[in-house]
């Protein structure tokens, strides 16, 4: 089936990216406004995209089959922008539905950290929070904000990371124990996610080892 998106209106064209693109890490991301208000919302048109500076990018704009833009969204970019900073704390299954709560179109001035019977932690490098419970959190900086449509694309460079400290393998060789973290991502529709649990290992392969099983 082919899908034109120059024919299709906004609301057909993100039902099929977000049931195609899956699963997606879910960015739970911290600002704090001028005031030092706290605000948390999760994103999960989220990725790494470089290591040399270590960059996020996240989109934030317009939510759902709708675009409709809600409250969270709006104080996220807003936030960011006037303060510069941000924490993104990633999402564990025990945490889903947590971050589910922060996820509602609270007034603005709600805590949605503290409807979800959570509590932050200070950062080391920010003035920004993170997410105390959260087995990964990361402090960025902001990169560049780029406009896209109703959305923006924040990048973000990552001055500094936490980890749960038994979720280490080995501390002197950063060695992380992926599994432990026990991660989830988003899927499609309202409110289907992933786990990370079921997994398997493929190791890469070289263009001799490719040439030498198509010979047999």
């Amino acid at each position: 089936m082919l899908f034109d998106f120059e024919a299709l209106p906004k609301k057909d064209r993100y039902k099929l990216v977000v049931s195609t693109v899956v699963p997606r890490p879910i960015a739970w991301t911290v600002t704090q406004d001028a005031a030092g208000r706290t605000n948390a919302a999760p994103f999960s048109f989220f990725n790494v995209f470089s290591n040399d500076p270590v960059v996020v990018g996240i989109g934030v704009g317009a939510r759902g089959m709708g675009g409709e833009e809600v409250a969270d969204m709006k104080d996220t970019m807003d936030n960011i922008r006037a303060t510069g900073e941000f924490t993104v704390c990633l999402v564990s299954e025990e945490l889903a539905e947590a971050m589910n709560v922060t996820a509602a179109d609270y007034p603005a001035g709600v805590d949605e950290i503290a409807m979800a019977g959570l509590t932050t932690a200070p950062s080391a490098k920010i003035r920004t929070p993170r997410i105390a419970e959260s087995p990964v959190a990361l402090e960025c900086r902001l990169w560049q904000a780029i406009p896209i449509g109703t959305h923006h694309l924040v990048l973000g460079e990552v001055l500094a990371v936490h980890v749960r400290e038994e979720c280490m393998l080995d501390m002197d060789r950063l060695y992380v124990d992926t599994p432990k973290l026990n991660l989830v991502g988003r899927l499609h529709g309202g409110g289907w996610y992933a786990r990370t649990t079921d997994r398997f290992d493929m190791p890469r392969v070289t263009p001799e080892g490719v040439e030498a099983r198509r010979r047999g």
